[in-house]
């Protein structure tokens, strides 16, 4: 029983793709059925403007068809997740905004807010909707995240894998995770080496306690970056240990840094085996 999760804002995003299909709203409602949470699903469509004066009349008829074709489908997707979360027991509201792009993430952001916790499907693509709505929900809502990769559609949290750093981001993650790490069985925290100086910041052996006033008990453990890459030593030990979630503070490195030079945020929100919790 997962317990302090007792709101859940799962988002979905119709962009009108055939092949398109969310794990994270299967993800959201096996959790919310666990936490016994309510479910706030946000099947939001994206709304296409006109913005050029002079644009015929039949290209503002394409795009007006345009805008209904995705508004009846985001409408179809809030419809059914309502009946999914019906036959589950799980109470829910399901809303459907049609917003063009600026005021989707404004809307989803303040929506977040008002949340435990928010469930997206990851996006490999740093320029999609869908990391819009993640990096807004991250850094604009003062809640966590969790991203879904495709395929994972029920709930699992018996290990988890605590990426720690030291660092003021990943205590906040550690904290806003404790549901997690209390309901588990197994909880590692595990620091990489090798990609930054950690002589200023807390070691895992010295959080460990604080943890186990909690009633969590925790292995801690130090891996070797490997080629200095710690989302990949963190991807191949998720792999290793069969991890069903992995925690870990956003954007330790500035966003424009991680957008120029990579990090370990960006290459985990692209690459990721298992859902991915993060706090920022």
């Amino acid at each position: 029983m997962l317990q302090n999760i007792h709101s859940v804002l799962i988002g979905i995003t119709e962009e009108g793709e055939a092949e398109e299909r969310s794990s994270a709203l299967a993800y959201g409602l096996s959790l919310a059925r666990t936490a016994g949470a309510h479910v706030t699903v946000q099947a939001a469509s994206l709304k296409l403007t006109v913005t050029h004066a002079f644009i015929s009349n039949f290209a503002e008829g394409l795009v007006a068809a345009e805008n209904r074709r995705l508004d009846a489908l985001a409408h179809a997707v809030a419809d059914s997740s309502q009946r999914a979360a019906a036959a589950s027991g799980i109470a829910c509201t399901a809303q459907a905004p049609h917003l063009a792009y600026p005021d989707l993430i404004k809307s989803f952001a303040a929506q977040a807010r008002t949340h435990d916790l928010t469930i997206l499907d990851a996006e490999p693509i740093s320029l999609a909707v869908d990391r819009g709505l993640i990096e807004a929900v991250l850094t604009d809502s003062g809640r966590p995240l969790i991203t879904v990769p495709p395929g994972r559609e029920t709930f699992a949290g018996d290990r988890i894998l605590v990426a720690w750093d030291g660092s003021a981001k990943a205590a906040r993650a550690l904290n806003d995770a404790l549901p997690f790490l209390r309901a588990a069985s197994q909880v590692e925290l595990v620091s990489v080496t090798g990609e930054k100086d950690l002589a200023h910041t807390v070691p895992g052996a010295e959080i460990a306690p604080h943890l186990a006033r909690h009633g969590i008990q925790v292995n801690v453990l130090s891996l070797p970056a490997q080629n200095g890459d710690v989302a990949e030593a963190l991807r191949n030990h998720a792999h290793l240990t069969r991890a069903d979630m992995i925690v870990m503070g956003a954007y330790v490195h500035s966003r424009l840094r991680q957008m120029m030079l990579g990090g370990t945020t960006q290459s985990l929100l692209k690459d990721c085996p298992v859902p991915l919790f993060l706090a920022y």
